[in-house]
C-alpha cells in the first residue's frame, strides 16, 4: 500500500520542485500526505469530466499537469467551476498534485520527451536554471536533428501525439537545429533564436509570435497545447504503475482537447 507522501516524493525526484518557475504553483495542492493513494489518475487538466472520472473510479490522488488551484483563492464554493471541482475532490478524499513547469524542465520531463521523439542530438535547455542542485536543467530544450529535413517532414515525426493538429510558419523550410517549448511556449522564441534554432516547436503561440518567427526567417511548428503535453501524462501513468506495482494508475480516459476542428458544409 502506498500513501500520498510516497508518490509525491517520487514525483519530486522525477520533477524537482526547485525547477518550478516563480509564477507557478506546484506540488501537493490539496489533500493529506498521510492518506492512502492506491488508486491514481493522471491528466493534463482538471475539468468537470476528469474530476467526475476520478471520483467515480475512486481515485485517491490525481496528478494533473496544470495546477488547480493556480492562483490564490479568496473563497472556495461550488458557485465557480474551480471551486466546485475542489469541493468535490476534497469530499471524495482525493488529493491533487501538480508538477507543471517542474515537469516541463525536468531531465526526463515533457520537453525532453519531445526532443527524444525527434531523436535530437546534443540536447540542452534553452534557458539554464541557475540551481546548483540541478546543473544543466532548465526551460525548454534545443538540439540538432540527425539530418536536415523540411518543417513539414519534421511534423510527420510527431503524428502520433494525441489531438495532433499541426500548423506552421515556413512549413517547407529545411531545418536542422530545433528548439522546443511545450504548451504556450512562445515566450521562449527569442531565446531559441539566440541559440541558433532553425525551427521553434511549441503547442500554441500568438499571432505576433508567429510574425516574430517569420521576420527572423525561423520555421515554427505549433502542434496544439493539448498535443504537446497530454502524451506525457499518459507516459507518466505507465511509469507510476511500474514504480508502484501495488497501485492502480491510469491516464484519464475522458480527457479530450477542448479545441476541435470544424467541418464546414
Amino acid at each position: 500500500m502506498s500513501n500520498v507522501s510516497e508518490i509525491c516524493d517520487w514525483m519530486g525526484a522525477v520533477a524537482p520542485l526547485a525547477l518550478t518557475e516563480s509564477w507557478d504553483n506546484t506540488g501537493l495542492l490539496l489533500g493529506c500526505p498521510r492518506h492512502e493513494a492506491n488508486r491514481v489518475q493522471t491528466c493534463l487538466t482538471l475539468t468537470p469530466e476528469t474530476t467526475s472520472e476520478a471520483i467515480e473510479r475512486d481515485a485517491q490522488l490525481v496528478i494533473v499537469h496544470h495546477p488547480l488551484p493556480f492562483k490564490a483563492l479568496k473563497r472556495m464554493t461550488t458557485q465557480t467551476t474551480a471551486g466546485s471541482m475542489l469541493w468535490q475532490l476534497a469530499n471524495a478524499g482525493c488529493s491533487i498534485y501538480a508538477p507543471h513547469t517542474a515537469w516541463d524542465s525536468a531531465e526526463f520531463g515533457i520537453n525532453a520527451l519531445l526532443a527524444e521523439k525527434l531523436n535530437l542530438q546534443g540536447v540542452e535547455p534553452i534557458i539554464n536554471i541557475a540551481n546548483p542542485e540541478h546543473p544543466g536543467l532548465g526551460a525548454g530544450r534545443i538540439g540538432d536533428l540527425p539530418d536536415s529535413m523540411s518543417a513539414q517532414g519534421l511534423a510527420s515525426l510527431l503524428s502520433g501525439l494525441p489531438g495532433y493538429r499541426p500548423r506552421a510558419v515556413f512549413p517547407q523550410k529545411d531545418v536542422k537545429r530545433v528548439a522546443i517549448a511545450c504548451g504556450s511556449g512562445g515566450s521562449l522564441l527569442s531565446d531559441g533564436l539566440a541559440s541558433g534554432c532553425d525551427l521553434f516547436l511549441t503547442g500554441e503561440a500568438t499571432y505576433h509570435t508567429c510574425l516574430e518567427a517569420e521576420a527572423a526567417e525561423c520555421a515554427m511548428l505549433m502542434v496544439g497545447h493539448y498535443a504537446s503535453e497530454r502524451f506525457a501524462m499518459e507516459q507518466l501513468a505507465h511509469e507510476l504503475a511500474a514504480q508502484f506495482p501495488a497501485i492502480e494508475c491510469w491516464a484519464s480516459e475522458r480527457e479530450s482537447d477542448p479545441v476541435q476542428a470544424i467541418a464546414l458544409p
